[in-house]
């Protein structure tokens, strides 16, 4: 088959993008012919197959306008897509600098038409926090998801465009399936009227993620992480990742476990300063170690050097790949409740799953598995062979082939 794929950005960037490179070289793979079209301002084609990069840049305040019809990238995408005559067109985000119009622009060409939802910008401005009761510190299972505009207006302001989410469900009308990347953005998208879902769980290549023995000490080293027991922490910082809540944890675990060090992964920007004023406040700024943004060969080898990995996003995380990549270096994951963390990581088995306001339970979880190394190891091993048997890459592509064909 001809496979087009879109996304914003490739072949990095966050769990998205990522997904997108591994679909396009999975199919690759079995065979197929696949194209990608993405938006980024590094043009370099890596990825070993036919990348368009389409150049766009606007100032993101307008992304409620410019996401569902972006002039400069349709006439483009329009181009390609005549040329190439896509059997099969599959989108990742595609809110940005794509726009939502190229759903139809792919379905007027003959086309079957695919969309996943990595995350809830089919019906939301951005995190979905508001479903969050921050005083209740319980682990729920059920959530309402249900947004409505007053509280979009309220929150969002003058970047607020009343017509944004019709238009949104209008271009979806060309789309041949809608797939959910978790069970819980299923019910999220759904309770915001996005119907015709599938669940689809995101899937890793474990033979990516090993790294040699050696260059895990030298990375100890650089880091001052040789002796140490280390928790990582990673993403795209902001206070919706839970950054605030870890470094309160880490007040207690650095009382019961001295050497303990939270190994944030992540640009030092306003937000990384804030976890280090917080951190310096509780006279505990010594034991957060910040690696900058990794990627690559060092990326691998910070999950291969940690001891234990945590997610405690207080947003709805979809499914957040950091819990899989974790899972084939053989980590504990103590993820959050909120999102799609418990379909991938299993409590009590895998790792644990914690509300992350509730910071006692947060830290006591981590505190016991460092102290308790062969627990810890025991659901690093249960992990691997859940990603490796449910999560792992040929799963995924075979269960997007049963919807192309």
């Amino acid at each position: 088959m001809r496979i087009l794929i879109l996304s914003d950005s490739y072949p990095v960037g966050g769990g998205a993008a990522q997904i997108a490179r591994l679909m396009a070289e999975g199919l690759k793979n079995r065979g197929h012919n696949v194209m990608v079209i993405a938006s980024a301002q590094n043009k370099t084609n890596t990825s070993g197959m036919p990348v368009y990069y389409i150049y766009s840049d606007y100032n993101l305040f307008w992304r409620a306008y410019r996401g569902l019809y972006n002039p400069p990238a349709i006439k483009k995408i329009k181009k390609i897509i005549n040329n190439f005559k896509p059997d099969i067109v599959q989108a990742h985000n595609i809110h940005s600098y794509l726009s939502y119009h190229v759903l139809k622009i792919a379905k007027k060409s003959g086309a079957k038409v695919f969309l996943t939802a990595h995350d809830v910008q089919l019906f939301h401005y951005g995190k979905l926090v508001e479903f969050i009761n921050p005083s209740d510190l319980s682990c729920p299972e059920k959530f309402n998801y249900k947004i409505n505009a007053l509280q979009q207006i309220k929150r969002y302001g003058k970047t607020y465009n009343p017509l944004r989410n019709i238009i949104i469900r209008y271009y979806l009308k060309y789309v041949d399936k809608i797939f959910a990347v978790s069970n819980a953005l299923k019910e999220a998208l759904i309770q915001n009227e996005i119907i015709n879902v599938a669940v689809i769980h995101n899937g890793i290549d474990s033979g990516e993620w090993q790294s040699d023995k050696n260059d895990i000490g030298e990375f100890k080293k650089k880091y001052s992480l040789v002796g140490k027991k280390i928790i990582l922490f990673g993403g795209r910082l902001s206070e919706t990742k839970g950054g605030r809540e870890i470094v309160l944890a880490m007040e207690r675990i650095a009382k019961e476990v001295p050497d303990a060090r939270l190994m944030v992964l992540g640009e030092v920007d306003d937000y990384a300063n804030n976890m280090i004023d917080l951190a310096a406040k509780m006279g505990i700024q010594d034991k957060l170690i910040f690696t900058g943004w990794l990627t690559g060969d060092l990326l691998k080898l910070a999950f291969n050097v940690c001891d234990i990995v945590t997610v405690p996003s207080i947003c709805f995380d979809s499914f957040p790949t950091i819990n899989l990549e974790a899972m084939v270096c053989y980590k504990p994951v103590v993820a959050t409740c909120f999102g799609g963390s418990r379909e991938a990581v299993l409590d009590g088995e895998t790792g644990y799953i914690v509300n992350p306001y509730d910071i006692n339970n947060l830290a006591s979880k981590i505190i016991y598995l460092l102290k308790n190394p062969s627990e810890a190891s025991r659901f690093g091993e249960n992990g691997y062979k859940m990603a490796t048997s449910e999560f792992n890459l040929d799963k995924m592509i075979d269960n997007y082939l049963k919807f192309y064909e």
